[in-house]
């Protein structure tokens, strides 16, 4: 179960550090905006969920001058993060609301817009609905969020250190979507299914120990409420950083793969 409350309060304290670590992040933006171009379109009305510091709806409001556009994201430091890189383009509206509660009207956008933030939700269905409630008929929801195959290195790392502590029913690391869930998810709701896809990023880091830290520095620490002693005891995390290293690690490093599912549903 993922805890909301840690999720917000996480992104909420790391929002200074955010854009100095967010690599993949931003990499991920920079697709999802290749996709969105793709789809075609001149959205007058546009909505980023989960903005973070605002870098998403930036662009997409750089690219369509003339249309409105409204931000949300439920850490607090995050949505004055995005206030602030929005600071040009006052009639943007940037407010503190979550995914699943969106405080918009029925059919009020034509682009509903979001990257790496579903992947914090213990479901999609309630928020994919918010998303075609929002939108008018025939708008799109374009996304990015981190599917399953996320962070594989660590998890089997992470599984085989556990079981070799005969401790494998203590697995405390975090459930991401599958294709096929996010698939279901959006057809559940509504929506034509007009792509999906998923593309890997890779980020090398000096060693495990790094890897960790710049994990923790944007915020994206696991977010189970029985998570909050961290993965494990001291033991079990030296022999999962030996693992790591033994099996993944090379001369530029260790690598941290992260896999991106990007879709595009619209609303018939």
């Amino acid at each position: 179960m993922i805890d909301r409350t840690r999720v917000q309060n996480a992104f909420h304290r790391q929002a200074e550090e955010y854009d100095a670590h967010a690599v993949v992040q931003k990499r991920v933006v920079a697709r999802l905006l290749e996709i969105i171009a793709a789809a075609g379109g001149s959205p007058k009305r546009l909505l980023d969920v989960g903005t973070g510091t605002g870098l998403l709806g930036r662009t997409l409001g750089e690219r369509h001058p003339d249309a409105v556009l409204a931000c949300v994201d439920l850490a607090p430091g995050m949505a004055a993060a995005a206030r602030r890189t929005l600071a040009g383009r006052g009639d943007a509206v940037v407010a503190v609301a979550d995914a699943e509660r969106l405080p918009f009207a029925a059919e009020r956008f034509d682009l509903v817009a979001s990257s790496s933030t579903f992947q914090w939700l213990e479901r999609l269905d309630t928020a994919f609905a918010e998303a075609w409630r929002v939108l008018v008929p025939g708008g799109l929801f374009a996304f990015a969020l981190f599917g399953a195959g996320t962070f594989r290195e660590l998890q089997e790392s992470y599984r085989v250190a556990l079981a070799a502590a005969g401790r494998d029913s203590e697995d405390r690391t975090q459930h991401f979507f599958s294709a096929d869930e996010v698939r279901h998810s959006l057809e559940r709701v509504g929506f034509g299914v007009r792509a999906l896809s998923c593309e890997e990023e890779v980020e090398w880091h000096s060693d495990v120990p790094a890897f960790l830290r710049s994990v923790r520095r944007i915020g994206a620490g696991n977010a189970s409420p029985r998570h909050s002693a961290g993965l494990a005891d001291r033991r079990v995390m030296v022999e999962m950083m030996r693992l790591y290293g033994e099996r993944f690690g090379g001369p530029e490093g260790i690598p941290a793969t992260y896999s991106v599912i990007y879709g595009v549903g619209a609303k018939g």
